[in-house]
């Protein structure tokens, strides 16, 4: 499919050019090409777009008016030719008014490079499907309960933007569906950089909040991956997962309040993040999770907590206010996880009346010098085995044979991470056959003889690891 790119610098293109309000017109046929330099031409240009175009837009700040936001009707791209919409240089278009963008009946449209600035909702309905948001910078008007993107639409992409600046009441990132209970289907979330939320309240300042709990027993098949949060202190969850069958891997959240919460949901897997210097780590409810491979080290808060519930399971049918309540965790895995050196290692609930059930524990790797390694309330038909202990942290009621005290033999690394030694006893000491846990946390393979804890020891370098501002964002490679 051929593309075409809307730049207004020809003799031709010069005729349909709009001068900016209060600005002369620049482009001539002598000039060099130049992008659409108004809303009025953008919207033209919107209108008339086919697959393959890319409309350029001239930098500078745009005022959307109240009554005309930019609007995308109708318009179908297809996977190998969407129409994209973009800023000449990343950040260089700044959109302010009420509104931004307006999608309606449109599919495998892209919106990269703009400049955020709005006060309300970028919304990406359900009747859309394959939007992309790529290489923005989100910074909408900081007001009370507004949330500034909301994902409805399947098969969206939110991808190497920065969310920052918000201390009021509100999200950085929704993912909902349509109706009350569904769920919007694949919606991929990466190499995102979220920051600098300061919103002082106990709840509703998340930067991402996938679902909400009507929709608790909906699949939405989402992934949040290799996405950077810091300073995300506007609720104690920065991931807060509140629907089912959904993959959150290879985040980085640091020197926030906000942890990794399942919150409502079932069947939904967290793997390979690194939580470190913050408060909260990883909270679960509901059932069939799988937690493998993460790393929480100098959290002031409780690192690992395996919820009670208000109820047993959600069920379809149930009352908005049985859903509201927590479900307790049944049927969890929680393997080859690092827990260093914080204030609550694992730890359990007891202000609920139903216990957390058949919940296996192994080849964890536990360290701290205050409190009680674990402190679990109420259990039924758990499974403890291979855990390392150590540090002056008392075992707590961590049950016989669930675990043995040795020192690790712990180097960190030059990114600050804690990992074995040679010769470390966590070294081919794992336990765990089933499911089979086949790569670390840096990516590279555990092979037959797993070690115990994230990290798999080799002398080779890692895939991957904890990620800075430099990996993610608009400027990212």
């Amino acid at each position: 499919m051929q593309r075409r790119t809307f730049l207004m610098g020809t003799a031709a293109g010069a005729a349909l050019a709009v001068a900016p309000v209060g600005g002369p017109l620049s482009a001539s046929a002598s000039s060099a090409p130049a992008a659409v330099r108004t809303l009025d031409e953008l919207q033209a240009a919107i209108d008339r777009a086919r697959p393959g175009d890319r409309i350029i837009v001239a930098d500078g700040t745009y005022t959307v008016p109240p009554d005309r936001p930019l609007t995308v009707r109708n318009k179908q791209g297809t996977r190998r030719a969407p129409v994209t919409i973009a800023a000449r240089t990343r950040g260089g278009v700044i959109l302010e008014g009420e509104h931004s963008f307006l999608l309606e009946a449109s599919s495998h449209i892209t919106l990269s490079g703009f400049s955020f600035r709005q006060k309300n909702t970028l919304d990406l309905p359900p009747d859309c499907s394959h939007i992309r948001l790529t290489r923005n910078d989100f910074q909408l008007a900081d007001i009370e309960g507004v949330h500034w993107v909301m994902v409805r639409a399947d098969d969206s992409s939110v991808d190497h933007n920065h969310f920052h600046g918000k201390s009021t009441l509100g999200i950085y990132l929704g993912i909902e569906g349509a109706n009350t209970e569904e769920m919007a289907q694949r919606v991929h979330v990466y190499r995102n950089y979220f920051s600098d939320h300061t919103f002082p309240g106990s709840n509703g300042g998340e930067p991402i909040r996938l679902g909400v709990s009507p929709r608790a027993l909906s699949s939405a098949h989402a992934v949040v991956e290799y996405n950077l949060f810091e300073r995300a202190n506007g609720d104690p969850e920065a991931i807060s997962v509140k629907s089912s069958d959904n993959t959150i891997r290879y985040n980085t959240i640091r020197d926030s309040l906000g942890g990794i919460v399942l919150r409502h949901g079932n069947r939904n897997r967290v793997e390979a993040n690194h939580l470190v210097d913050g408060t909260e780590g990883v909270r679960i409810y509901g059932n069939d999770h799988v937690i493998v491979n993460n790393y929480l080290a100098g959290l002031s808060g409780r690192a690992l907590v395996i919820g009670s519930g208000s109820e047993r399971d959600h069920l379809p049918g149930e009352t908005p206010e049985a859903r509201r309540g927590n479900d307790a965790p049944d049927r969890i895995l929680i393997a080859y996880n690092t827990l260093l050196n914080n204030n609550g290692t694992l730890s359990g609930e007891s202000q609920r009346p139903h216990e957390p059930r058949d919940v296996t524990v192994a080849d964890n790797l536990f360290v701290a010098d205050t409190g009680q390694l674990v402190a679990m309330a109420n259990t039924v038909r758990f499974t403890w085995s291979g855990n390392l202990l150590w540090g002056a942290a008392a075992d707590g009621n961590i049950p016989a044979g669930g675990g043995i005290r040795v020192d690790p033999r712990l180097v960190t690394d030059p990114h600050g991470i804690a990992r074995p030694a040679a010769g470390s006893p966590a070294i081919d000491a794992g336990t765990l056959r089933w499911p089979r846990i086949t790569h670390d946390i840096d990516g590279q393979p555990r092979g037959r003889a797993r070690d115990v804890g994230a990290d798999e020891y080799s002398r080779r370098a890692p895939r991957r690891g904890p990620l800075t501002p430099a990996d993610v964002g608009p400027q990212a490679g």
